[in-house]
């Protein structure tokens, strides 16, 4: 049992540790968190897409699609494009802010935000390095105990973008002011146009 909880408790910190810095994802979590705006479906589809990304990385699939470069190679253009464009509207927004409101239900759309968080997931390599490649070769040193140290991470995942999303509402008294917003939004701009432009550039 003692085994089992320390690769468990490895799991967690080791999938924590990957998915706490700054991204386009969270970013977008924690944007959506704030305006109150379809963050039950975004925060499931984080979560489930990790969940399902590291079981295949503990299967061993890493192993197998590290033999086709060009499909990272592909995503890589494709996600690069995706989130320069995210980041330049988020950039519009912070000279042209839109009436934006964090009391009450939001009025964005949520089509549009489960459809903008699938892509955020899927359309990012990264992703894939961190939860197939990586946490899948972690795991696969711990023999028989890989399963219990994916499930590890899975709660780990779970746990990071329930708070992220849910917790954010804490910060909509101070996102009030479109001020913040302003700030909110040259933030999001900022990471995922250098992270667009990272990936297009190592492809």
């Amino acid at each position: 049992m003692s085994h089992a909880l320390s690769a468990a408790a490895a799991g967690f910190g080791t999938g924590l540790s990957l998915i706490v810095a700054i991204g386009a994802q969270n970013a977008f979590v924690l944007r959506q968190g704030i305006r109150r705006d379809a963050v039950l479906p975004v925060v499931a589809i984080c979560a489930l897409s990790d969940a399902a990304l590291i079981a295949l990385g503990v299967a061993g699939v890493g192993a197998v699609v590290v033999a086709w470069p060009g499909a990272l190679t592909a995503v890589g253009w494709i996600g690069g494009a995706f989130l320069l464009c995210y980041g330049t509207l988020a950039a519009r927004r912070v000279f042209r802010p839109g009436a934006l409101t964090v009391e009450g239900e939001a009025v964005g759309s949520r089509r549009r935000a489960v459809l903008t968080c699938l892509a955020m997931t899927w359309l990012n390599p990264h992703v894939y390095l961190d939860t197939v490649f990586l946490l899948g070769s972690v795991a696969a040193d711990r023999g028989p105990l890989r399963w219990t140290f994916g499930l590890g991470a899975v709660c780990a995942s779970l746990c990071w973008f329930a708070a992220l999303g849910f917790g954010a509402r804490l910060l909509s008294r101070f996102l009030a002011r479109p001020a913040a917003w302003r700030v909110l939004d040259g933030l999001v701009a900022a990471t995922m146009i250098a992270l667009g432009a990272t990936l297009i550039a190592g492809t």
